[in-house]
């Protein structure tokens, strides 16, 4: 049977429960469920991201030190589906040693991990292209993992700005409007379309 993130997140009563931290490949759980990873730049909103699909203030905390998420966290959502809170990125303060480390790791996970189905790849609206999403999205594009592009904290934007921020987004990540979602964790904007967007990755798994 298919998962259906649009069952699992539509009706904003999911059940969601923090399963385990993994800081190296060998403690990550069997791959038993389909998996859906989350991936940013630090601060950029990704936790509250996860928090507004689930409808949990709190099931991702938000940390106020950026760079300070080491670990891949795995969510249950009901009793199919994983979410995959993976470290930020981009963050010039973290320890080289730490951050060679994470980058090993994710290759590693992003590579082979047989059960994920999509990496949502967090991007703030409002600026253009930074080198380390570009890097990442081409990184995944040339290894043929699936993603989904979202262009987070629109509720800071009017309409016609998010559509020309979009647009510059989308040129610089050589995308089709098609390939992501406007969002805002605040105000919900964009769920529709981001639930519809995970159940194209989810129908495929």
């Amino acid at each position: 049977m298919t998962v259906s993130a649009t069952s699992l997140f539509g009706t904003g009563n999911c059940q969601a429960v923090y399963i385990k931290s993994a800081f190296n490949n060998s403690q990550l759980p069997a791959p038993e469920y389909p998996e859906i990873a989350f991936a940013g730049r630090s601060n950029v909103g990704k936790s509250s991201l996860i928090n507004r699909l689930v409808n949990r203030h709190g099931l991702v905390k938000v940390s106020a030190t950026p760079g300070k998420t080491q670990s891949l966290n795995y969510f249950l959502i009901g009793a199919d589906l994983y979410l995959v809170d993976l470290p930020g990125y981009g963050y010039a303060k973290v320890p080289k040693k730490v951050l060679n480390d994470w980058q090993g790791m994710i290759t590693s996970y992003l590579e082979k991990r047989e059960s994920l189905c999509c990496v949502v790849v967090i991007v703030d609206l409002r600026h253009p292209p930074k080198e380390y999403d570009q890097d990442l999205v081409a990184w995944l594009q040339a290894r043929a993992v699936p993603l989904l592009l979202v262009y987070t904290k629109s509720d800071k934007l009017s309409r016609s700005e998010q559509n020309r921020q979009a647009r510059i987004l989308d040129a610089g990540f050589k995308v089709a409007p098609a390939a992501r979602v406007i969002f805002s964790a605040k105000s919900g904007e964009g769920m529709p379309a981001l639930l519809t967007a995970l159940d194209t990755y989810l129908d495929k798994s």
